[in-house]
């Protein structure tokens, strides 16, 4: 069953690019190429199947794409996003949360060497 939402392709591509993946990184989790995702997000209607596969590889749930619109998610954002005076911020977050956890996971395995290196020392004085 080819699913009858209105305009399926133009709703992936905005929660792709809200995701802030590239048509690229899209492509190679679906195993196609970036042209095969350039025309999937221009078809109006998607197959069951391939929309599933695209919900997995976007991390978001079938029914989020057939059901996105963006009007609402904007004003969803809008009124979520506040700073202290109660007024809208606007703006991009300037780091990524992937690289604050590598960052972590680097600094806790230098620390674990680190200790090692000391405990090797006390051993050896033995």
């Amino acid at each position: 069953m080819a699913t009858d939402t209105m305009h399926i392709g133009r709703k992936i591509s905005r929660i792709r690019e809200i995701k802030g993946m590239k048509q690229e990184t899209l492509a190679s989790v679906l195993g196609v190429s970036q042209q095969a995702v350039s025309k999937l997000e221009q078809s109006e209607h998607i197959d069951d199947a391939r929309l599933d596969e695209v919900s997995k590889a976007l991390g978001v749930p079938v029914e989020a794409i057939r059901n996105f619109d963006e009007d609402k998610a904007v004003t969803i954002i809008t009124n979520s996003i506040t700073n202290n005076d109660n007024s809208s911020v606007y703006g991009h977050y300037t780091f990524n949360p992937l690289e604050k956890v590598i960052e972590l996971y680097e600094r806790m395995l230098n620390e674990k060497d680190e200790k090692i290196v000391q405990l090797q020392k006390l051993l050896d004085k033995k």
